[in-house]
């Protein structure tokens, strides 16, 4: 059973389910694991979403105990502290859940912990964003979640009762690793193109460059997975260019918040791992090594 729940990560993602968590079942029980600066920083402020003030439990890492469930939702490039920062919330029957973009998250953290303790996980459909304290959102989307393992069965079960009792939107996905990679196809191509063109998911879905070089960018994804054994196509693409359709046209994804806030992107997961996968494979994608050059250009100027 799922009782302690920690996150680690307060961006868009850690807030948006952690408030979820808050609005279901309280704030006991739950915490925002970290290192003692932000913990100091966090541990008296309020969070905003949709101007709903909370104040979350935030605990320094050290002195973190054991969780049922951690919800792993930071960036790509705060993975590697991230797995420090949570070992003390780590173990016997403790279920792992990234939330994170990509296609490599999960491999990561089962190397370090052990794949016995994953659940594999999308996150899909919602149009949040984080600028500061303050979280917004139209959409909560939905968790497709799934196993790939036969060791991972119970934990799958556990996570479904847990969504269940906390009312956590949510799809059980039977390939759940074909989920993956559409998804990954969806980021490569909003992500990136979002924040090269400056625009929003509006300005992607729009006829004009920034709607041909993100459409582009998936088709490489789609040769990518095909040499990868994935066999995701053209009806995957429309049914995430459909989702897009559905979030607030004036929203945003995460890389493109990164560029309005000058932080590093995730630019290195998206196109570096296409780019890097697609030269083992011989296949070529110019659009992804367009983007990926514009986003270290662009990051080079901060």
């Amino acid at each position: 059973m799922i009782e302690r729940v920690a996150i680690v990560g307060m961006g868009a993602l850690g807030l948006l389910y952690g408030t979820h968590i808050a609005d279901h079942q309280g704030t006991e029980g739950l915490c925002y694991v970290m290192d003692e600066g932000r913990a100091e920083k966090y541990r008296d402020r309020f969070f905003y979403k949709n101007d709903r003030p909370y104040r979350l439990p935030v605990c320094e890492a050290k002195k973190a105990g054991t969780a049922d469930l951690v919800i792993v939702a930071v960036k790509y490039h705060g993975l590697s502290a991230a797995l420090d920062e949570m070992k003390n919330c780590v173990g016997d029957h403790t279920v792992i859940l990234s939330v994170m973009n990509g296609i490599s998250s999960e491999e990561i953290i089962g190397a370090r912990y052990g794949k016995e303790k994953l659940i594999y996980a999308v996150a899909q459909g919602m149009d949040a964003m984080k600028f500061e304290n303050r979280l917004t959102f139209t959409k909560m989307g939905e968790l497709r979640i799934g196993a790939r393992e036969e060791c991972q069965r119970e934990n799958l079960r556990k996570v479904r009762e847990y969504f269940d009792k906390i009312q956590m939107p949510y799809t059980q996905d039977e390939d759940v690793l074909h989920r993956m990679w559409g998804k990954f196809m969806l980021n490569v191509g909003v992500n990136q193109c979002c924040m090269v063109y400056e625009t929003n998911y509006g300005g992607c879905l729009r006829e004009g460059e920034a709607n041909r070089s993100m459409i582009a960018a998936m088709r490489e994804v789609i040769a990518l997975a095909h040499s990868q054994g994935i066999g995701i196509g053209e009806a995957d693409l429309n049914e995430y260019v459909e989702i897009l359709k559905k979030l607030s046209p004036e929203g945003m994804p995460s890389m493109r918040q990164d560029g309005l806030a000058r932080r590093p992107s995730e630019v290195d997961m998206f196109a570096g791992t296409v780019i890097e996968l697609a030269e083992k494979a011989g296949i070529l994608v110019p659009t992804n090594q367009y983007l990926y050059r514009k986003v270290k250009e662009m990051e080079a100027k901060y």
